[in-house]
């Protein structure tokens, strides 16, 4: 049980740093004079950190789940 607590904590903090990686107001570019393409791909780094991002919190929240199973009482 503390092993899986240990789990998510570690996993909260990768989650959080993948997300902060990230580029910021990517989304709102365009609106102030950015990019006027509109359609742009990720690659490289931006690629892997959305993909680890997905899985990191995939991985949070199936452990979120355990932890609650195991603490409830049978």
């Amino acid at each position: 049980m503390r092993t899986l607590l240990i789990a998510q904590a570690v996993i909260a903090i990768f989650l959080t740093l993948s997300i902060l990686l990230q580029n910021r107001g990517s989304g709102l570019g365009s609106t102030f004079g950015g990019d006027m393409g509109g359609y742009y791909t990720k690659r490289g780094m931006e690629k892997f950190l959305l993909y680890a991002t997905v899985l990191l919190a995939c991985v949070f929240f199936v452990l979120a789940i355990i932890n609650v199973k195991l603490a409830l009482p049978v």
